[in-house]
């Protein structure tokens, strides 16, 4: 929602975008109203873009760039940088580290790792979270969370190993009906050729040994081949390169993955959950 406070808070990349697009459009000698049929936005739209009274969306910025970008990769660009200044402050920097991953081990021990939520599920946690959050603000969270999902297409692909505390799938977020989107969303993500997906079940410390009752962990594998761990706990995270540590949660990580039930165990667990065991 277009907000006249906005205006006095945007980021600089907000302010950069809405200059670049009006200095543009005028370029073009179009009015705005003229811009918004292009772009399939109304012209109160374009003009709360201009005046970062409501800053563009992801969505806005691609039809920026196919209206306006004439070639540069201007908005483009931008789509990155607007993306970033959405997350959460302690989560800017892994959400750069993520996107460009070679590898990503990941263990969820809460909640559905966010890579893998649904829109519905991400919105019912987000939004019943606390503090609660304004709705302009949870449906912000959404659409960053979302856009994440481009990592598992993207070109090299990525390799992605997750393992899942059980709980996590009997923990019921949103509604029943939420979830059980959520748990065949799950197995659908586990058939793909770059994921792995695991749980760890609720008998596992029985035979002596439970690895993950550290918490949740994610080890990132760069582009240049370097291993970093990234914690978060309480809205306060972590990124650490130190060789010996990193190593150490990689190992730990390793463990809890042979404790974990097997891929396809895990995956005929999840669509019993869901009431769609074959």
């Amino acid at each position: 929602m277009a907000r006249a406070e906005n205006k006095e808070t945007a980021s600089p990349t907000v302010q950069m975008v809405a200059e670049v697009a009006r200095t543009m459009r005028i370029k073009r000698q179009l009015t705005q109203e003229q811009l918004g049929a292009e772009l399939g936005y109304s012209a109160a739209a374009v003009s709360a873009m201009e005046t970062c009274a409501q800053p563009a969306s992801d969505d806005m910025l691609a039809a920026l760039e196919r209206v306006l970008g004439d070639g540069t990769g201007i908005f483009e660009s931008a789509r990155r940088y607007v993306r970033m200044e959405t997350y959460p402050e302690q989560f800017k920097n892994y959400a750069l580290l993520e996107q460009a991953a070679l590898r990503l081990q990941l263990y969820a021990t809460d909640v559905v790792h966010g890579l893998f939520q649904t829109e519905e599920y991400a919105r019912a946690l987000i939004g019943g979270g606390y503090p609660a959050l304004p709705h302009d603000r949870v449906q912000e969270l959404v659409e960053a969370r979302m856009i994440r999902k481009a990592l598992f297409d993207r070109e090299p692909a990525a390799l992605i190993e997750l393992v899942l505390e059980e709980s996590v799938l009997t923990r019921d977020i949103g509604s029943k009906e939420i979830m059980r989107a959520q748990l065949r969303y799950l197995a659908e993500c586990a058939r793909r050729r770059n994921v792995t997906l695991q749980v760890l079940p609720l008998d596992c410390g029985l035979t002596g040994e439970y690895a993950g009752g550290h918490g949740a962990l994610n080890v990132v594998e760069t582009s240049d081949h370097q291993h970093l761990v990234y914690l978060e706990v309480q809205e306060e995270s972590w990124t650490l390169s130190d060789p010996a540590k990193v190593s150490m949660y990689a190992q730990r990580c390793a463990k809890i993955r042979a404790q974990a039930l097997g891929s396809r165990e895990s995956l005929g667990l999840i669509q019993q959950l869901a009431g769609d065991e074959e």
